[in-house]
């Protein structure tokens, strides 16, 4: 993965209209906040290419919608965030770049309970981490996760919250069998997504992904790729791995062929340009330019 620890800049919102901004490692949550102790909150990461964010909207429309889902408040909304990631992009330098969106739920006492509007107002925080980017087109081995899956049901899994465990321990889990990446299955035994990416497989000549019904995030890539119709949704299953003629894993920040059977490099050299042409195409409809 193309990451990079210098030149990476953040910023907590503070009291009134305040805000502090430093290296990631110097700013801090209190540890009464949900996000930090219960995981309750969202995010969403967009690519910076040349100062300018790719897709704000797409992704601010998802925030909206994933807070309203949730019972949260609504998220800031472009106008504030403008201004504070251009002074992310002139602070750390970076023009390429990843930016991470935070919103919490905010303070609370102990336990889950939420308090009611009415006897406590929201009182959910923001932040962001803007750091060096360039998207990634190498191919990744991978294997299917025996111990997570994704449950189609639940609320969580149809947003991009907090609670990434689970792809934490199929990631760790892929790493012990030697493989790079990890993909999931929901609770049905149907294919999904991979930790953190959508999954699309080659089929009889069509790019085929599965629905949102399976459990996998609503991918802002994939729903590119879908209204560009060069992409459709059909429900996969472990044997299409087998008879599919290409695959790859597809998010805002990069798209990666899988290997298969043959070597990186050969998988890269094969596939490479195609999920970098593919991966372009969803971008060059409604970037913010």
């Amino acid at each position: 993965m193309n990451r990079a620890g210098c030149g990476t800049i953040a910023w907590i919102d503070g009291p009134g209209d305040g805000g502090t901004w430093g290296a990631p490692e110097q700013l801090a949550l209190p540890l009464a906040d949900r996000g930090l102790a219960l995981a309750d909150g969202l995010f969403e990461t967009i690519l910076i290419q040349n100062g300018k964010p790719q897709l704000l909207e797409a992704h601010l429309q998802r925030w909206r919608q994933a807070a309203a889902r949730l019972g949260m408040a609504a998220p800031p909304e472009a106008d504030r965030l403008q201004p504070l990631l251009a002074e992310a992009i002139e602070r750390s330098g970076s023009s390429d770049a990843a930016l991470r969106l935070n919103w919490s739920r905010g303070n609370a006492g102990r336990g889950i309970a939420l308090p009611a509007d009415d006897d406590c107002p929201p009182n959910h925080r923001f932040w962001l981490q803007l750091s060096p980017w360039r998207p990634g087109f190498g191919a990744v081995s991978s294997i299917i996760s025996q111990g997570e899956r994704r449950n189609p049901a639940s609320q969580i899994s149809a947003c991009k919250t907090f609670a990434y465990g689970w792809a934490v321990q199929a990631r760790r889990e892929a790493q012990q069998r030697g493989a790079d990446e990890a993909l999931l299955l929901n609770t049905a035994g149907q294919l999904c997504c991979a930790t953190t990416a959508n999954l699309l497989l080659l089929i009889e000549g069509r790019w085929l992904t599965p629905p949102l019904a399976s459990g996998c995030l609503p991918g802002i890539m994939r729903a590119q790729g879908l209204a560009q119709s060069w992409l459709q949704e059909a429900e996969l299953w472990p044997l299409d791995l087998d008879r599919c003629e290409a695959g790859l894993l597809i998010n805002s920040l990069d798209c990666r062929p899988l290997v298969g059977k043959r070597p990186h490099a050969e998988a890269t050299q094969l596939l490479g340009p195609t999920a970098r042409r593919l991966w372009e195409r969803c971008l060059a409809d409604g970037s913010d330019r």
